[in-house]
């Protein structure tokens, strides 16, 4: 097709008011007028005729430049693809009337080999909502994907294109969250403070406006930690590595934005001294502490009669996880076998209690039993059969091992809430549900247990897991192994001589000899002159 570059100017003829256009007599001079080029494209799907003009060029060599920048675009298709010519027209078309930069010739090549349209732009929100409703995998996994586009990504950088996605713009995202989290943290202590203040108010007037300043004030919220910044960046990489393996970027900027190292908290041990501080003060020293075995067996003794001790009992002795405990189905108990089958999990799903497979496939496992634990399971099965016969028509059948007394599943969130008030009636010093399982992993370990044996019985999938966050060191273990190491030191049994400190030497014989002589050569003189 026809192309061409010109050099024309805007000086007008005196008689007719014309432009002279290409035909200025002035255009002989070398700084006069600019340059332009036009390319003809192919025409419109009506066979209309369409033309590529752009001018305003210093130079021919830039005007030449784009003109061999349109025809390497044109080049694209071949000459028998009527269709991917029109489209690359349209293209053409849409720069010139925009003024646009003309597109990438690479990245526009990879757009027309994977059938992209070449004229839509798409952003990060569309290709996110794109992206997750062809996603296939578990329900809860779909729920986390979708919290972090709906609640973080869309709102930040969801108006962005697509392919100009660039690490910048997700270190300002995520700079952005972290000063929300400042408004967030001086917020909620600000209504801390009021609601301090209000317990120590007196008078009803003076009572009845602190409440209504505090129901001014916006409410107690969470802020976003590491943790979950690094759960979103997870998710923008997923949808943007899928993005690539479709050809619609190149790049992934969610691989190389930094974020703030997780520190996980360090599991601590209840032990005597932190007791009487936390007595004292009413501090935790960790966010995830564990009880002794003596603890462990103090609570289990408060609950004893209560209809739901069994399964505290499996998850603080075989560390289920607390949706495994309440999955559990009478199938899955081996009573002869002494196991019991971890198959199935109840999950919290957009407000929903769903059954859901294991957290992996090292959560689909077999938890051997000790003899105290089915004891304490049979008793239970004997107890929920009279409870079944005493509730006759009320009784729900849901199929689960644990329930509550209508025979209703046991909801987690309610599990952990009702745990919570078990150990403050029980007087213990707290921790959370999911710390029982820590402590199970613990007490495997003081037990003898193989570090193999106790990620199998915990699920997990891989052994690393369980050493760095699943156990902690028990006091007496500690003191244990540093009497052990201590005696493979060889040290020396006699007693050193008093008065002499870390350096001196003993006294050679020889001198010790001749004290002893010259005392008595002075008695002998004393006696000679008596």
């Amino acid at each position: 097709m026809r192309g061409s570059v010109f050099r024309r100017c805007a000086c007008r003829d005196p008689q007719t008011g014309k432009q002279y256009g290409q035909s200025c007599p002035k255009l002989t001079q070398r700084r006069h007028g600019t340059w332009g080029m036009r390319q003809e494209l192919p025409p419109t799907a009506d066979g209309e005729r369409r033309t590529f003009r752009r001018s305003g060029y210093a130079s021919a060599t830039e005007a030449q430049a784009d003109l061999d920048g349109v025809r390497a675009l044109l080049a694209v298709p071949d000459t028998d693809d009527v269709d991917g010519r029109q489209r690359m027209g349209d293209l053409l078309e849409r720069v010139a009337s925009n003024r646009e930069p003309l597109p990438d010739l690479e990245e526009t090549r990879r757009k027309f080999r994977s059938g992209q349209s070449l004229t839509a732009r798409i952003t990060v929100g569309e290709w996110l909502d794109t992206w997750i409703a062809g996603r296939k995998i578990r329900r809860n996994t779909l729920d986390r994907y979708g919290r972090d586009i709906r609640l973080h990504l869309k709102p930040h950088i969801g108006d962005v294109r697509l392919d100009r996605l660039r690490v910048s713009h997700l270190s300002e995202m995520f700079n952005a969250i972290v000063e929300r989290n400042i408004e967030i943290e001086e917020a909620n202590a600000l209504r801390r403070a009021a609601l301090d203040e209000l317990k120590a108010l007196k008078g009803r007037d003076r009572r009845r406006a602190a409440r209504a300043a505090i129901a001014e004030m916006p409410p107690f919220r969470r802020t976003v930690g590491p943790t979950t910044r690094r759960h979103i960046r997870a998710t923008l990489r997923a949808a943007l590595n899928d993005a690539i393996t479709q050809e619609l970027i190149t790049f992934n900027p969610a691989a190389h934005v930094e974020l703030d190292p997780v520190r996980r908290p360090k599991a601590l041990v209840w032990t005597d001294e932190r007791v009487a501080r936390w007595r004292a003060t009413g501090e935790r020293p960790s966010p995830v502490m564990v009880w002794t075995p003596e603890q462990t067996g103090a609570f289990l003794d408060f609950i004893a009669d209560d209809e739901l001790y069994a399964l505290f009992h499996l998850i603080a002795l075989r560390g289920l996880r607390r949706g495994e405990a309440c999955g559990l189905r009478p199938e899955d108990l081996d009573l002869k076998g002494g196991t019991v089958t971890v198959a199935t999990q109840l999950v919290e799903i957009s407000g929903e209690i769903e059954e859901s497979e294991p957290k992996s496939d090292a959560g689909n496992r077999i938890v051997a039993l000790d003899a105290g634990s089915l004891k304490v399971t049979k008793r239970h099965i004997k107890r929920q059969q009279k409870a079944r016969e005493k509730a006759s028509a009320a009784w729900v059948e849901s199929g689960r091992l644990f329930t509550r007394p209508t025979g209703a599943w046991v909801e987690p969130d309610w599990l952990s809430d009702y745990f919570d008030r078990l150990v403050r009636r029980s007087g213990l010093p707290p921790i959370r549900l999911h710390d029982l399982r820590h402590g199970a992993a613990t007490i495997a370990l003081a037990a003898g247990t193989e570090m193999k044996v106790v990620q199998e019985m915990l699920g997990h999938s891989s052994i690393s897991l369980t050493s760095d966050t699943y156990t902690s060191v028990l006091p007496e273990l500690a003191r244990e192994a540093a009497e052990a190491a201590a005696r493979l030191v060889p040290r020396q049994r006699s007693k050193r001589p008093a008065g002499l400190t870390s350096g001196s030497q003993h006294p050679s014989p020889s001198t010790s000899n001749n004290g002893k002589d010259r005392k008595t050569s002075k008695n002998q003189q004393v006696k000679r002159f008596s």
